[in-house]
């Protein structure tokens, strides 16, 4: 009896819990039991508040296992480092163990061009000026199958009209016919505009003559050297260092070089914002129409990003039009996401099941390239020319793998309808850096300064050009404010939250606290107590 307090019956439990219980509204079915209609209305009023109560508790935790987030901003200002600045003069090379091939496909590409609308397009337009990039060095593999690699000709351009049944009028459409091993399944890859065709057509072949190359070329030592392309370069007033870029070569946007692309170096460390504090390029911006159809834009390439990232210059990036001096102000935003159970986010891309190809750090973009490499080869037989391959793995070639187009557009074209599972494979980053940019133009140099600008290019950068502000261009790229925008989610419904919204609730219901919890618990437990003895008391009374 120290330990466990007896009743005498069910009843008297259950009156002194009503008696003497911090929940609102017990009482009163003890002092109205003379009156069963009081007794009957409180017993229906608190089962009703019990309902209304796990009902609300249910809706709290179903909200709660949901786990959504909040977003909180807040700014922050501080010296940062210099973003990443990448740069492309838009002049693929021709490189002399393909060029015979290229040459090729620049006479293909004109007898289509007149087909397709009349114009006698002269050779001299496509490799008048042509350049071919020597590879030492390359005496161990041989003549590469080039003497064995032949154009194709059943993926020619053609014209196709369309009738539309709702307008009444014809529509006529460019593109070229793709079959898959057995030629029972074709379709045609088609455009709209003759000029996205007959680009996507000539890429289509050139990927093809450019899979008879190695897979690594090194160029850096016969390839022309940055003050060719770069005519001045400062950062926050002092000049660039040799060490202050790398080099690398874009099969379609040509010769280009990364700026602080490891963002490590103190000398990128911005402290103040404005122009004078940025980095300033002239560069070089000359049309040399090594490969006009692979790049029809005049002009540089820009792209700014994170540091140790791949430039995907193909989806990002901006031009830089010459003749023209450009500000670029960039804006920082950093985004921080939960990852968990609050949305899927990787930190370093090491929990992700898709092997990335790319030697950079993580990001979406590059898991997606690989992924996407990843099934192309599966599939496919091999892999696409644009992408790094994985080990093993050859790049398509239509003399080999006849049908690898057919496979490729068809699942080029699930990805971006989001049909393939890289997109569920490949998560966001948990940490982010966004850049915004806005920029200005004006006229450079300008009609009286042009002459003197271009004789002191002239005797310092060997600058022999007489066009009219034709090749070259300026651009500075600089922080418009060191402050920055920090965005980051944290749960809308956290442990303290929820306890704190379900003490609300019961006080809401019944006016009580955690101890009243405590004494239904205490009721529960003297319930079963007694019931055993009770039970006990029964079946001892049987035996005697």
């Amino acid at each position: 009896e120290g330990l466990i307090e007896f009743y005498d019956s069910f009843k008297d439990m259950f009156e002194f819990f009503c008696k003497n219980t911090t929940i609102h509204g017990t009482i009163r079915l003890v002092c109205s039991d003379s009156n069963r209609m009081k007794t009957a209305f409180w017993t229906l009023l608190l089962l009703a508040s019990f309902g209304m109560l796990y009902w609300q508790f249910a809706l709290m935790f179903s909200q709660y296992w949901a786990y959504p987030v909040v977003l909180t901003m807040s700014m922050h200002s501080e010296p940062k480092m210099f973003p990443a600045i990448t740069i492309c003069n838009l002049d693929p090379y021709r490189f002399e163990l393909v060029s015979e091939h290229l040459v090729q496909l620049d006479r293909m590409a004109e007898e289509s061009i007149t087909f397709l609308y009349g114009v006698n397009t002269s050779a001299s337009l496509f490799h008048m000026n042509e350049k071919n990039i020597h590879i030492k060095d390359l005496s161990n593999i041989g003549n590469l199958s080039t003497s064995t690699f032949k154009l194709s000709q059943n993926f020619s351009l053609l014209r196709m009209f369309h009738y539309n049944n709702v307008t009444g009028r014809t529509h006529s459409s460019v593109g070229f016919r793709l079959c898959n091993a057995t030629g029972g399944n074709c379709f045609y890859k088609t455009y709209s505009s003759g000029m996205d065709a007959i680009l996507e057509w000539y890429r289509f072949h050139y990927m093809n003559i450019m899979s008879q190359l190695p897979v690594i070329i090194n160029i850096s030592d016969h390839e022309e050297q940055i003050e060719d392309m770069v005519y001045s370069c400062q950062y926050d007033g002092e000049p660039c260092r040799p060490s202050d870029y790398v080099h690398f070569h874009h099969p379609v946007f040509g010769s280009c070089y990364t700026f602080n692309s490891k963002g490590t170096d103190s000398f990128w460390t911005a402290t103040k914002p404005g122009i004078p504090y940025g980095l300033s390029l002239i560069l070089r911006a000359e049309q040399k129409d090594h490969i006009p159809l692979l790049s029809t834009v005049a002009g540089v390439k820009v792209m700014i990003h994170n540091h140790n990232q791949t430039p995907f210059l193909e989806h990002e990036g901006f031009d830089i039009r010459p003749g023209i001096a450009t500000t670029i102000g960039i804006q920082q935003d950093e985004v921080n996401r939960l990852g968990g159970n609050y949305g899927k986010c990787t930190t370093n891309g090491a929990d992700v099941n898709v092997k990335l190809l790319y030697n950079n750090s993580y990001t979406l973009q590059a898991c997606l390239h690989s992924c996407f490499q990843h099934i192309m080869v599966r599939k496919c037989g091999c892999g696409y020319y644009y992408y790094p391959l994985p080990p093993g793995a050859r790049y398509c070639d239509y003399n080999k793998q006849p049908a690898w187009g057919h496979c490729f557009y068809q699942l080029y074209n699930r990805l971006r309808n989001h049909h393939l599972n890289c997109f569920d494979q490949c998560p966001k980053p948990c940490r982010e850096s966004l850049y915004k940019v806005s920029a200005g133009t004006a006229k450079w140099p300008s009609g009286k300064s042009q002459d003197w600008i271009r004789q002191a290019l002239r005797h310092q950068n060997g600058y022999n050009s007489t066009s009219n502000r034709k090749d070259i261009a300026k651009v500075t790229i600089f922080y418009k404010q060191l402050n920055y925008q920090s965005v980051n989610e944290s749960p809308l419904l956290s442990e303290n939250l929820l306890l704190s919204s379900m003490g609300s609730q019961w006080s809401l219901w019944f006016g009580s606290s955690v101890l009243s919890v405590v004494e239904m618990f205490e009721l529960l437990i003297d319930t079963l107590v007694l019931s055993l003895l009770f039970c006990y008391q029964r079946c001892r009374s049987k035996k005697t």
